[in-house]
């Protein structure tokens, strides 16, 4: 069905051949064999190999023709997978006919093609990537020993450190998670599933 809606949106472009079809990742070698397109319209989720791992041999293989990703999955793992290993674009599968054609375009000339959705879902991965909160092999000792009502004092002793350094520690941790009190640092950690409540 997806192949037929494909070919249909692409029948009437005047500058876009339709030279075939294949139904797997080895169907799909055997067809390069033959045959070379400029672009490879490639499903992510195939019934025989990964699509992300074809995309790998298709450009290693067949340098010279393009893979525009293809795929009802929207998320950020699923497009950078596929994009590091050699594809131009990637395009949702429901993508309409101006869409399709001006990515298969830009492809073809060498360029590269993100459909809007795709690159917000993208930009919202990375700005969570910054977003994220990244803490220390001590600040975590001290973050779990502070969830448990430890005293710097208690810290101290059982991490055989001094108060001034535990004290270094709560301060950073307020600092990253931009906690106003230890009661905000708990629940700020907690939101960010730094610490599970026991």
């Amino acid at each position: 069905m997806v192949v037929e809606g494909i070919r249909s949106l692409l029948m009437n472009e005047k500058d876009i051949d339709f030279i075939g079809s294949a139904s797997n990742g080895e169907s799909c070698l055997a067809f390069l064999r033959n045959r070379r397109p400029d672009v490879l319209l490639l499903d992510i989720n195939l019934p025989d190999i990964n699509g992300i791992d074809l995309c790998k041999q298709v450009r290693d293989k067949y340098p010279d023709v393009f893979v525009l990703g293809l795929s009802t999955f929207n998320q950020a793992s699923y497009i950078k997978d596929i994009m590091s290993n050699g594809a131009s674009g990637y395009v949702l599968k429901n993508a309409t006919q101006k869409e399709l054609t001006e990515a298969i375009h830009l492809v073809a000339a060498g360029k590269t093609y993100m459909a809007f959705d795709v690159a917000k879902t993208l930009l919202a991965a990375e700005q969570q990537k910054k977003n994220d909160i990244i803490l220390g092999r001590r600040e975590k000792e001290i973050l779990d020993l502070i969830k448990h009502g430890y005293t710097n004092a208690e810290m101290s002793e059982r991490l055989n450190i001094s108060i001034n350094t535990v004290d270094t520690y709560r301060k950073s941790l307020l600092s990253k998670l931009k906690a106003k009190n230890t009661a905000d640092l708990i629940r700020l950690a907690f939101l960010h599933k730094l610490i599970n409540i026991d």
